[in-house]
């Protein structure tokens, strides 16, 4: 029996065998704007994610997994304004100000035709805007709408896999406000219990979304990721501190509703697979190829097979620099080989590429891992 894409996505979350072993490039930004026609500026401020990666599976005829956003409407009161203004031929500055409890504010956002835009000035200048700020970003209740999800996840239908995002871990949180630096910084000054604080208020905020979702929307899956929230950056031992309890709190939650929970964990991953099995996750990915990774050719994958022990499913691993962009057809069929040849029988397997397919890979390496994947039957052991 021939399956839809999302079907096997969704048979590989839970290990279960299907037809073939789904393939999944993680076609995020660079490859739907190409194949749409567009510069990054449009895709990111006019074309919703989904319908984007909706024509980029269509066009490769591949899996996938693509997220869309609830919406939400604090019962704060906050008073801001906002521009959009041009700043050279390809680039355009977003500022906006937000008032809250009398305190103004101010960010910035660079958008870049060739690239997706980035941050040029948080929201919180000083470790003493930190506390007020953080603590107005926890209070008040909030109204989700999940109407422009439930939009999405109708016209995505069986094409790939759309899940509902749930954020980031705790410690992004905390970097989203005032950069990565500046909360490093603050992790190391303020007093544990007020971090602590913190921590546990944002938990509850996202477990009552999870439970909103769960009850409103039909999502099979959720899907949680990263920034500064990983191996990388933070180093496992803090991750198990501050971001794991959120991880775990969610994936209980999610589980109780019968819900599937995919993070997506930039970088190193050796350190924390015993976590990922431990948390009985349903996926992670992208299981990264050295430098910025540490899974490393069959080694590297036996061990990860061996670790997880049939808990977590695999997506990725295809190195999208080294492979993808500089290597030919034949490398990336190898390196695709190398993969399913460590997990040879395990239906908990999406071959996946090791992060975002940049702009400059050829299709001939985009078709060649497709195919190659897509050859012969996933046959259980």
């Amino acid at each position: 029996m021939t399956l839809t894409p999302k079907a096997r996505m969704l048979n590989a979350y839970r290990g279960i065998v299907s037809d073939r072993l789904p393939v999944a490039p993680e076609f995020w930004y660079y490859y739907p704007a190409k194949v749409l026609g567009v510069d990054m500026i449009q895709f990111e401020r006019e074309i919703p994610l989904w319908q984007a990666l909706q024509a980029t599976f269509r066009k490769y005829g591949t899996e996938g997994w693509g997220v869309t956003f609830p919406g939400a409407r604090s019962s704060l009161k906050i008073e801001g304004r906002s521009s959009f203004t041009k700043v050279s031929e390809t680039r355009y500055v977003s500022r906006s100000e937000s008032v809250i409890a009398g305190k103004t504010y101010a960010s910035a956002q660079m958008y870049d035709q060739d690239e997706p835009s980035w941050v040029m000035e948080y929201p919180v200048k000083s470790e003493a805007e930190a506390g007020p700020y953080l603590d107005a970003s926890l209070g008040g209740d909030l109204d989700y709408d999940f109407t422009p999800a439930l939009n999405a996840y109708r016209a995505v239908g069986e094409d790939y896999l759309l899940e509902m995002w749930l954020g980031a871990p705790f410690t992004d949180f905390i970097a989203g406000a005032m950069g990565f630096e500046e909360s490093v910084l603050l992790f190391h000054t303020w007093e544990e219990a007020a971090i602590e604080s913190l921590q546990r208020r944002f938990i509850e905020r996202q477990l009552e979304m999870i439970r909103r979702a769960c009850e409103a929307t039909p999502f099979e899956s959720f899907c949680i990721g990263c920034s500064s929230a990983c191996n990388s950056l933070i180093g496992p031992r803090l991750w198990r501190r501050w971001d794991k309890p959120f991880i775990e709190a969610a994936a209980r939650e999610i589980h109780r509703n019968n819900g599937l929970l995919h993070i997506h964990f930039h970088g190193k991953c050796r350190d924390t697979l015993a976590d990922f099995a431990e948390l009985n996750l349903d996926c992670v990915c992208p299981f990264e190829r050295p430098p910025g990774g540490d899974i490393n050719g069959p080694e590297g994958l036996r061990e990860v097979r061996s670790i997880l022990g049939g808990k977590v499913t695999v997506n990725g691993n295809v190195h999208t620099v080294e492979t993808l962009i500089r290597g030919t057809p034949e490398k990336v069929r190898q390196e695709v080989r190398q993969i399913k040849e460590a997990f040879a029988g395990e239906p908990r397997l999406i071959i996946g590429t090791g992060d975002q397919v940049g702009r400059e890979t050829p299709e001939d390496n985009i078709y060649a891992m497709i195919e190659e994947a897509k050859r012969g039957e996933n046959v259980p052991v």
